[in-house]
């Protein structure tokens, strides 16, 4: 099969939605002749036209409040924020409109809007353009979290997102968009579940997005001393998809959560509470979570590269939990 980079994958996914229905739209910063911040949208503006791809003036406030007056009245807009950092912006159309109107209106009306937006550190863009913010839009019920770990789910995810009736905040990892992987020609959706990755039977590493990647090279390089660890990756924050990281740990007895976003606060800490409710009398050791420090993102590069969780502290906290 074919591999392509999950930047192709992003924007396969977009071309499949905007062919099957012509209420799909996009509009963002730079979309249109730029192609995108971070180029997702390169060809757009060329095979649909300016009707359905438009640039907007650098105003997020504008570009999420448009595409929630667009899905209220039937169209399916794919809005871009150009990152994540910038979310609080417009966090009211977000968090007070978007997230409430479908519960306020008795579900008589849908909101099928899609907020692309890029998080993440390690590509040196400083304290305001790189961080992880995704704990704070699981908390806001009534709009789903989505974020894929490779361009197989990426495109997957994205074409369920589009076609789901409830706002969804889409999470694209800006140091991922290169990276390539098997991906089909076909139009596929991938369902709002956990993947496993990698199975093993003596602990069970939860993790997502970039910390994919890190967990299971944590997880090749624990094999080689005899411990297997199974990679769950949850793909999705809302819906969270608690029993099959729940099966995986009554299996394996022990856990390690890992994500980038800053320990205090971030989204691990629901994970743990939700296994401590439904698999506390399987764990044979506490749960352990590998993070980011509570810090602004450094942009100096040896600052960054310490600030970003590594292999090695997985692997630690690993053989802490197995307490080997």
């Amino acid at each position: 099969m074919r591999k392509i980079s999950m930047r192709e994958a992003v924007n396969e996914a977009l071309h499949t939605a905007f062919n099957s229905d012509e209420n799909v739209f996009t509009i963002g910063e730079d979309i249109g002749t730029y192609g995108g911040q971070l180029r997702c949208s390169y060809d757009l503006l060329d095979n649909f036209g300016g009707s359905r791809v438009r640039d907007t003036p650098i105003s997020e406030i504008a570009i999420v409040g448009a595409g929630i007056g667009a899905a209220l009245i039937g169209k399916r807009p794919v809005v871009e924020l150009s990152y994540m950092d910038f979310i609080g912006v417009c966090f009211d159309q977000i968090l007070n409109q978007a997230a409430k109107i479908r519960y306020m209106y008795g579900g008589r009306v849908n909101i099928p809007l899609v907020i692309r937006t890029q998080c993440g550190a390690g590509l040196g863009n400083g304290a305001q353009h790189s961080q992880s913010l995704e704990a704070i839009l699981a908390h806001v019920p009534g709009i789903r979290v989505v974020m894929p770990s490779n361009a197989y789910d990426a495109k997957g995810l994205l074409l369920h997102a589009i076609r789901d009736n409830n706002p969804v905040v889409f999470v694209e990892h800006k140091a991922l968009y290169k990276r390539k992987c098997e991906v089909p020609e076909e139009p596929y959706e991938i369902d709002y579940c956990c993947d496993i990755k990698r199975e093993g039977k003596d602990v069970t590493i939860v993790t997502y997005s970039a910390m994919v990647d890190v967990s299971l090279k944590a997880a090749e390089q624990l094999a080689e001393e005899g411990i297997e660890a199974e990679v769950v990756d949850i793909r999705t924050l809302e819906p969270l998809d608690t029993e099959t990281i729940v099966n995986s740990i009554k299996k394996t007895r022990h856990a390690v959560v890992v994500h980038e976003a800053c320990q205090k606060g971030g989204f691990g800490a629901e994970i743990i509470a939700q296994v401590q409710e439904h698999a506390l009398e399987a764990l044979e050791s506490p749960i352990l979570r590998v993070a980011a420090p509570n810090v602004p993102v450094p942009f100096a590069v040896d600052l960054e590269k310490s600030y970003v969780p590594k292999p090695e502290q997985v692997i630690e906290a690993v053989k802490k939990s197995l307490k080997k």
